[in-house]
Formats: C-alpha cells, structure tokens, sequence
C-alpha cells in the first residue's frame, strides 16, 4: 500500500513533480475558497511532511497520519529541523480513527491510488466524511486513467543522485488500471560497494466519476475537479487531477 523503509529517506529525492512548495500554495488557496484559513487539518498520507510543514507555515494546526514509520520519522526530523510541530500517527487510512473532528483533510501525491479495492476506497472516504465537521473539505490529488494507461504502462525508470541509483519497473493490468511497480534502490556504500533495497508497491487509478460516486456516497455534498495545480477542468490527457469535497452544513470561520 505505501513506501516501505527503502525508499522513505530518498522519496523527495526522487519525486520530480512532487512541487511542494507549489503544491502547498495551491491546497492553502483551495483551502481559502472554501473559507478555511485556519484550524485543525488532517495531511492523510503525510509522507517526508512537506506538505504538513507547509501549511504550519501557514497558521493552520496539523495532524499527519501515515502507515509508514520510516515516512513518519523523515516527517519528524523535518518539523524538528523546522522548528514545527504536528501530531504524527502512524495508521492505516483505512482504520482511521481521530481524536475529535478537523475542518479540512488534504491528502497529496496520489495516495489515494495505493488503495486498490473499491470497497476499501469507499471506507476511507467515509472514514475523512466521519471525521471532517460539517461545511469542511476533503481535498486530495489522483494519478488519472491516462497516466496508468500512457505513461507508467510497463515502462522502466532510472533516476540517479551522487549516493543512489533508483530502477523503477511498472507492470499494468489495463483491464483494471492497476499498476504494479517493482523499486530497485542501490545506496553507495563507503567502501565503494552498493546496497541493493527493494520495495513494491501497486496503484489503481480511477475513473472520476467513480471517484465522485464514492465521495457523494461516503457524505459529501459537492464534488469539483480541477487539472493539477489549476482551477480548470481535467483534460484527457491530465496525468494529475485534484478533487474537493465539501461535506454538507455551514463552516464556522
């Protein structure tokens, strides 16, 4: 379902279009327009934190939950190094389970593609309806149908830094828009020798009206997709879409 101990130290490394700085910008914007410019809110799927960090910096309180200790460790040392602070819980999205409600869940970097049964889906959309208050969003990002189908397909990635040589391997169902993908990470070692870690992981993508049924289904009022980082519609041929529910009753400024 997630990144496992291997690749949770270079993961920024080698997300290219991660654009987290952007990426916060665009959620704390979207945030705004739903009239949440402060409060408690939920990163789901929080990752190295990037994005939890972002929007400390910006006056909202955070909570950050992860399946991934090794995530929630880099997510830690970055707040630490920050001068930050959040509540980290390591969960399962699929069992989540708050203290008490938040305004807002945003969840970033096709996290939600890491659930690969419907049904599972569906509980962890009614899990964020559960937890969000009345008036509140739930904003999330979703690799699309095209970018499983055209350009993660059975394609193999290299991507290198002075320390690491990461071999991406993808293996896709197109019957069910599931992508298997094979993470070969070799780390230079001092002695010049090189430690081979491998992590595998598998993503679904989903059609948007199938996202949107679900959202509509788990509790939420009204749905809007956006193409990544814009306030435009999706194209056919968006690799990234951004969605934001907005749960029914009045939010408080």
């Amino acid at each position: 379902m997630g990144y496992g101990a291997a690749f949770a130290g270079v993961y920024d490394t080698f997300m290219p279009d991660a654009e987290y700085e952007k990426r916060t910008a665009y959620i704390a914007g979207l945030l705004a327009r739903a009239r949440i410019r402060d409060g408690i809110v939920l990163d789901l799927g929080c990752g190295t934190g990037a994005v939890t960090a972002g929007l400390i910096g910006r006056g909202y309180d955070l909570i950050g939950v992860d399946l991934s200790a090794d995530m929630l460790a880099a997510a830690k040392e970055r707040l630490k190094a920050e001068g930050l602070a959040a509540l980290l819980l390591c969960q399962d999205m699929r069992e989540l389970d708050l203290y008490g409600t938040v305004r807002a869940t945003v969840s970033t970097m096709d996290c939600v593609n890491h659930i690969t049964d419907r049904r599972d889906l569906l509980r962890v959309f009614r899990k964020v309806s559960l937890f969000t208050e009345p008036g509140g969003v739930f904003i999330f990002d979703a690799n699309t149908t095209y970018k499983h189908r055209e350009i993660l397909a059975d394609e193999t990635f290299v991507l290198e830094d002075d320390d690491h040589l990461l071999v991406w391997q993808n293996f896709s169902d197109r019957k069910t828009d599931r992508v298997d993908m094979l993470l070969d990470l070799f780390t230079r070692c001092p002695d010049g020798r090189y430690l081979r870690q491998t992590d595998e992981i598998t993503e679904r993508a989903y059609p948007i009206e199938t996202l949107t049924d679900m959202l509509k289904k788990a509790g939420f009022d009204t749905v809007q997709v956006y193409d990544d980082l814009k306030l435009t519609p999706p194209r056919d041929t968006s690799e990234r879409i951004c969605f934001v529910a907005k749960k029914a009753g009045e939010n408080h400024e």
